[in-house]
């Protein structure tokens, strides 16, 4: 299951509510040829055969074909330059992920 660390939920329900989104967070992963991961997030609607759970408030929708790929990665909300905080994923399953500089994977 992807975690999805309090940081990221705190950000994540800012955003909700700053949109007025009543909808799900919907993670999806993709793994390319040389082992890289994309990934993408947004709101959307929950699908007959999709995973869901909640986090921190959260409700989080993943589809069966990206459930592998996220299992055991963390969703977190960090601070990588002085005022830029941006969504990171920390995967184990992303053969060539490096967490940045004082983020624990």
């Amino acid at each position: 299951m992807l975690i999805i660390s309090e940081a990221a939920a705190a950000h994540i329900k800012a955003a909700a509510k700053k949109q007025n989104e009543t909808l799900k967070l919907r993670m999806a992963a993709t793994q390319k040829a040389d082992g890289t991961m994309d990934y993408a997030l947004g709101f959307d609607k929950t699908k007959l055969d999709d995973i869901t759970y909640t986090q921190h408030g959260v409700s989080v929708i993943v589809a069966p074909s990206h459930d592998d790929l996220l299992a055991g990665a963390t969703l977190d909300f960090v601070e990588l330059a002085q005022g830029a905080f941006h969504f990171i994923f920390i995967n184990p399953n992303d053969a060539n992920h490096t967490p940045p500089d004082g983020v624990k994977s």
